[in-house]
């Protein structure tokens, strides 16, 4: 099983770029925000490590962690975020190492994605075999999150500039898929990388066939 990273800057197409993935090969595809979420689920470690450290009166009457009210506290005290994420992330890799470890158990996908904006940051270049980067030209990510999302210049642009530059990409990922123009060649530069796992694919069926 390969496991693999999926990173890039807002508006790359990432989550284009894993629906195609997920359409065409055997894989497991995790999003990074996603799993954030789940980890923080009443009854979790890291849910009761927040409330020890942002209080009770985070938690709306269904038990559920409240982003808005988390959101406000940390706004009021920007220190707050770095422990936050000191019990967040770690939360986040167990629960995708523990998945994982199934996957190769059960032995019925050939990749394993995480998706997330800051992967590189977050210290996942020592945990996957390949990270890869989701590269599109600024002016079309620019384009795009005006058209899909209805972002102002100025959110772009603390956006992007909140990022990592693109030279860093680079030189941390070992695979750049360029989205910038037709998706058919996004998928043919994706279908290069990952042909043998198509062909291994194609071989079981045949054989169960057989």
């Amino acid at each position: 099983m390969r496991f693999i990273g999926i990173t890039g800057g807002v508006g790359a197409g990432k989550s284009q770029v894993l629906k195609y993935i997920k359409e065409h090969y055997p894989c497991e595809i995790y999003l990074a925000d996603e799993v954030a979420h789940l980890v923080k689920q009443p009854g979790t470690r890291a849910y009761e490590a927040l409330i020890g450290l942002l209080g009770r009166d985070v938690a709306g009457r269904d038990g559920q962690i409240e982003r808005a009210v988390m959101a406000d506290k940390i706004f009021a005290d920007p220190a707050l975020l770095e422990q936050v994420n000191s019990i967040i992330h770690p939360a986040v890799k167990e629960f995708l190492l523990e998945r994982l470890e199934k996957a190769k158990a059960v032995g019925e996908t050939a990749l394993f994605f995480v998706e997330a904006a800051l992967l590189i940051e977050g210290g996942y270049l020592a945990l996957v075999d390949e990270m890869w980067y989701i590269y599109a030209d600024e002016a079309v990510r620019r384009e795009r999150l005006r058209e899909s999302r209805g972002y102002s210049e100025e959110k772009i642009a603390r956006i992007i500039s909140s990022q990592l530059p693109e030279e860093k990409f680079r030189e941390s990922c070992g695979v750049v898929i360029d989205n910038s123009g037709d998706f058919a060649d996004t998928c043919r530069q994706i279908d290069e990388k990952l042909k043998v796992y198509k062909r291994k694919e194609l071989r079981q069926q045949s054989n169960e066939r057989g």
